[in-house]
């Protein structure tokens, strides 16, 4: 393999794993048009171009040290990145022709053989990787159906939930099993914001025609992230045309949104009242049980990073934001473990991820610590405080200062002041102690695991 070559395949895992981790919106915008333009092998040196010195300069302020990380964990000979002013990637069009398989040259008595059509759709996301919990099982299984039944009961499906849940994984997997299953129907992926831009252009060219026979033909339809069209008056109307143009003619329609179509201002009730039609099914923030399998199948894919559990335990706990969020602070430690070649502990990801975590925490208290504990052990909260030793007030007071130890930054000395003036010694001994029944006692385990959530939550 050249080094051209390499590069070139390196930059295409690079390129997928920014749009994941930087979302599509942003990706579109700012990174897809970057074009590898060259790779100095005597000093290192690889060239990216952008098409205008604007674009070069805000990547290079804001993308950097991101695109210098990635190539270094992908291609290690990558010493130095130069972003520079050139001819922009070749953008993939929303709709790709592909060739359909072949068959014999019999022909459909309807008439003749429709064309095959396919998206660009992000080879990653599939059901077979998305990881199911109670936070997205409802959806998880409405867009399976939608995707593999011949006949479904609801139309449209609209997803919602928050930026980085997994909205538009559920898309791309939807649009792959239909495609896996009806390989000449005609898909059609997009974002909102670029049915605006593109209907927008359409009434400017005198092409709204042509538009509106692309998307009404299409036996899949999926728009992304729908509150981007409130307030345009004139691109609602084509939207809820082709809405019914969909439904009507028995086609699938799936929409996304980051909130429940009650929630949506600025979008005409009508669309509202169509979109209530079909089946609503949200995604809500990963549970902790959730955070650690999204976890476990991400490192499954690692397979060279080696990940403690306690340091999984800890990444679970700590970012909960979104899961975006979650499987990027993995890349990027996966990344600096790899160029530091240092051993991957708790330490070491508190540092790596220092800002990340500092904008994840949540402000749990120790008096809501207290509280907590003192409600399921159905003691007195003023038991965490007193100078009591029977085994039904210490081993909850214990409990206690391990939970304020793991969620949150107060010092030892700090800890042992809120539990009646002890010791940071007895915070220690507490801790530990707590530690070693964890492994020995299941049921003492099952309460840690309960109150963490509770407290997380």
């Amino acid at each position: 393999m050249s080094v051209t070559e390499k590069m070139q395949k390196a930059w295409e895992v690079i390129r997928a794993n920014l749009r994941r981790d930087c979302g599509a919106r942003m990706f579109d915008a700012w990174l897809r048009p970057i074009a590898l333009n060259g790779f100095d092998s005597a000093t290192g040196t690889l060239l990216l171009n952008l098409p205008s010195k604007f674009m070069a300069d805000w990547v290079q302020n804001h993308h950097a040290d991101r695109l210098a990380l990635a190539w270094r964990a992908h291609a290690p000979e990558v010493k130095e990145i130069r972003i520079g002013v050139g001819p922009a990637a070749p953008l993939t069009a929303a709709i790709v022709q592909i060739p359909a398989p072949e068959q014999p040259q019999a022909r459909d008595e309807r008439g003749p053989a429709k064309c095959a059509y396919s998206v660009a759709l992000e080879p990653r996301y599939r059901f077979e990787n998305f990881v199911v919990g109670k936070a997205n099982e409802v959806a998880f299984n409405a867009a399976k159906t939608l995707a593999s039944a011949d006949n479904v009961s609801f139309n449209p499906l609209f997803l919602h939930g928050g930026t980085g849940r997994g909205k538009t994984h559920l898309l791309h997997a939807i649009g792959h099993e239909f495609h896996r299953l009806r390989p000449r129907a005609k898909i059609i992926y997009m974002s909102a914001e670029k049915f605006m831009v593109e209907f927008v252009a359409a009434l400017r060219s005198n092409e709204t025609l042509q538009f509106k026979q692309q998307l009404r033909s299409a036996d899949l339809l999926m728009i992304d992230d729908v509150q981007f069209i409130a307030g345009k008056e004139s691109t609602q109307e084509e939207f809820f045309h082709t809405m019914n143009e969909i439904i009507s003619a028995g086609r699938r329609l799936v929409i996304s949104s980051d909130r429940a179509p009650q929630d949506l201002d600025g979008i005409e009730p009508r669309i509202l009242s169509r979109l209530s039609w079909g089946l609503v099914a949200d995604i809500n923030a990963a549970d902790l049980e959730l955070r650690l399998s999204i976890i476990h199948k991400k490192l499954e894919a690692l397979p060279d990073v080696m990940v403690p559990e306690d340091v999984i335990g800890f990444l679970a706990r700590r970012i909960s934001s979104n899961v975006r969020e979650l499987e990027g602070a993995l890349n990027r430690i996966a990344a600096y473990s790899m160029m530091q070649n240092r051993p991957i502990n708790i330490d070491f990801v508190a540092e790596v991820l220092a800002n990340i975590l500092r904008a994840n925490q949540r402000r749990i208290s120790i008096d809501e610590i207290q509280t907590k504990v003192s409600e399921h052990y159905r003691i007195r909260k003023a038991e965490m405080t007193s100078a009591r030793r029977a085994r039904e007030v210490a081993r909850p007071r214990q409990v206690a200062m391990y939970l304020s130890k793991q969620l949150t930054p107060r010092s030892l000395p700090e800890i042992g002041r809120r539990f009646g003036g002890r010791d940071h010694t007895t915070v220690i001994h507490a801790v530990r102690q707590i530690e070693k029944l964890r492994a020995q006692d299941s049921e003492l385990d099952n309460d840690i695991r309960l109150l963490t959530r509770q407290l997380e939550g």
